[in-house]
């Protein structure tokens, strides 16, 4: 059979792997323990009757400890779930609870209320954005940085088989003498044609606009040449407009002793 007392006994005057001293108190690691302390009244180990509150992944159980499950360790916790509503889970665990003693039902309120506020706290940082620390391994990084380098270096030497290897069954280097799938031949051909075509219409147009830009050149040219010639020809004009006519008057001797009028 089982006893409390000498189970206590032992815990205290001797080694309990759950106990940890400081200056003030001394604590207990069991999981089980409802207060963390370690007392008679909090021990897991030194009573058989004991009750406890838990959490799991979001969801708050109550656990209880019988004297009939003593003999059967896998079975000896009883685990109850408990309601999300505050005031249920309570009502909850006075009703398990309502023979058992009153420290044990009021630690394990309290602890259940303990649990529920963090929880809550936890669903408001979830739903709050923050920044997220990720560590950097340099080592990681640099065999990542090395294995792209030679996937790039892989990957030009096979572009360059390929294309010398195509390059050579389009001459007929081979002849007969090896039996190929010719659809991917055909395939790299047409592709090189059209790639072919492509640049050829490139230059075409090209060839275009140099012809357009010099017609457009030369009609610019031939029109302001007409243009210079129209400038002179209206100064011409004007100059003639501007100087001005003289009358000279020559005087003759003729029989009849008449004048001479010239005009210039």
């Amino acid at each position: 059979m089982q006893s409390d007392d000498v189970v206590w006994g032992i815990i205290r005057n001797s080694f309990c792997s759950f106990k940890t001293k400081t200056r003030e108190n001394t604590f207990c690691r069991n999981e089980f323990n409802v207060t963390g302390l370690c007392s008679r009244q909090a021990c897991p180990l030194a009573n058989s009757r004991y009750a406890t509150i838990r959490e799991h992944e979001g969801v708050v159980y109550l656990y209880m400890k019988t004297i009939e499950r003593a003999h059967q360790p896998a079975r000896m916790w009883e685990r109850v779930k408990l309601n999300r509503n505050y005031e249920t889970a309570l009502k909850q665990i006075d009703t398990h609870l309502i023979y058992w003693p009153k420290f044990l039902t009021h630690k394990c309120k309290q602890r259940f209320t303990k649990i529920t506020q963090y929880l809550i706290r936890m669903r408001r940082l979830n739903l709050k954005t923050q920044k997220k620390l990720v560590p950097l391994n340099k080592k990681v990084e640099t065999r990542e940085r090395r294995r792209e380098d030679k996937a790039l270096v892989a990957a030009r030497i096979d572009t360059a088989i390929e294309k010398e290897l195509l390059q050579r069954l389009k001459k007929g280097t081979y002849g007969e003498i090896y039996n190929f799938p010719t659809t991917a031949f055909e395939t790299a051909l047409d592709s090189a044609e059209v790639e072919d075509d492509e640049e050829e219409e490139e230059e075409v147009e090209y060839v275009a606009e140099e012809e357009c830009e010099e017609s457009d050149v030369s009609d610019i040219e031939e029109w302001a040449r007409g243009e210079e010639e129209e400038e002179s020809e209206e100064e011409e004009e004007a100059v003639a407009r501007k100087t001005p006519r003289i009358e000279i008057e020559y005087e003759t001797e003729l029989p009849s002793s008449s004048k001479l009028k010239v005009n210039i």
